[in-house]
């Protein structure tokens, strides 16, 4: 398996296995373990991976780290591991202690599914109070895989990782601050765009004005950003295909296809399309995923087959709403007030897809 298809398993069978973990060992054993094992380190040789390494501390003694991971006989990364129903945070300063002690550069704190990764950029030979780069092993994507490699031992390099962290760091509180501002604008942030716009003094009222604006601003600033970028996805998906091959049709489409030179495949229906299939894909190949349009619905389906609806888009009335066929074989139906509202319904889409084909599991680990 590919490096990335190992980690998106182990993340996987940690969000399945998780709720049988009772205890801080079986965190261990089955899930950080598994972790270290993927960077390629032999978690049973105890001259690569040191299980309750002794980082004594002055006149305190017995302190012990749960992994240090070594290479040409140095360390090079302590781990400190929790149950995973553990909040890292009042572990911080634990980790903390053990870094002071042991010849390494980085720190992981980890409950098995929340890894946090440390190291000295403020101050060296003292680890930062805040980590430079953390994430969910049971929600990675591919640029995280390709920043964890960085970690592998037949990758690992110190001045590369040190030069990475800190672009990660940085990087990571530019984003919580411009999110910040996003939900709850400042006052100094509003009173920047203020002082561009209006004429005059910036009065407490003109502040209170422009607030509830700036914010509404930021948000449709971002929605028209995603959704011109699915409407460039749609035309260069639909520039580079050829008319899709046609499965045996039902009475139903026969008798749509008398109308198809008056349909429309509108922008709505477009971008209604991409989000389904950007659920979809996260279980099935998104070459898979195919639409018919008629007049009054588009069909979402698998395989361009009829007989293989997953749901319906009804997006042409001044009412809208999805359907589709729910476990019983049943139409569900429910009203949406935008096309984000079908991401509140992953699960059910993902089902009625699934009632048409199993998908194999990832092996596990």
């Amino acid at each position: 398996m590919d490096f990335i298809d190992v980690i998106k398993a182990l993340g996987e069978k940690v969000s399945r296995m998780k709720d049988t973990i009772q205890t801080e060992e079986a965190t261990k054993n089955a899930f950080v373990m598994p972790f270290i094992a993927a960077l390629g380190y032999d978690v049973f040789n105890p001259l690569e991976v040191i299980p309750e390494f002794v980082a004594d501390l002055g006149i305190k003694k017995g302190e012990k780290v749960d992994y240090c991971i070594q290479k040409d006989g140095q360390p090079i990364i302590i781990v400190e591991c929790k149950h995973w129903k553990e909040e890292l945070n009042v572990h911080n300063s634990q980790l903390h202690r053990y870094f002071h002690v042991c010849s390494t550069r980085f720190g992981i704190l980890t409950n098995g599914i929340i890894y946090r990764f440390y190291t000295d950029l403020e101050e060296a030979n003292k680890m930062d109070n805040r980590p430079f780069w953390e994430f969910n092993i049971s929600d990675m994507n591919e640029a995280a895989v390709h920043e964890l490699k960085k970690y592998q031992k037949n990758a690992f390099d110190v001045d590369q990782i040190v030069n990475a962290a800190t672009e990660l760091k940085y990087t990571r509180e530019i984003k919580k601050i411009v999110g910040s501002e996003f939900s709850n604008p400042t006052e100094g942030f509003v009173r920047y765009f203020a002082k561009q716009i209006h004429t005059g003094m910036v009065t407490s009222k003109v502040m209170e004005q422009f607030t509830p604006m700036v914010k509404k601003s930021l948000q449709q600033y971002v929605s028209e950003l995603i959704s011109d970028r699915l409407k460039s996805a749609l035309s260069n998906e639909t520039n580079s295909t050829k008319e899709e091959p046609k499965e045996e049709q039902s009475p139903a489409a026969t008798t749509t296809s008398v109308v198809d030179n008056v349909l429309e495949y509108t922008d709505l229906e477009r971008e209604g399309f991409f989000i389904v299939k950007s659920i979809l894909r996260t279980k099935m190949d998104g070459n898979r995923i195919y639409y018919r349009d008629t007049q009054r619905y588009l069909n979402i389906l698998l395989d361009d087959n009829i007989r293989k609806t997953i749901c319906r888009l009804h997006l042409n009335a001044s009412k809208k709403y999805l359907t589709w066929t729910d476990e019983a074989g049943k139409e569900a139906k429910v009203e949406i007030s935008s096309l984000d509202d079908i991401y509140d319904y992953s699960e059910q889409l993902i089902n009625s897809m699934l009632r048409f084909e199993k998908v194999v599991e990832p092996h596990t680990l």
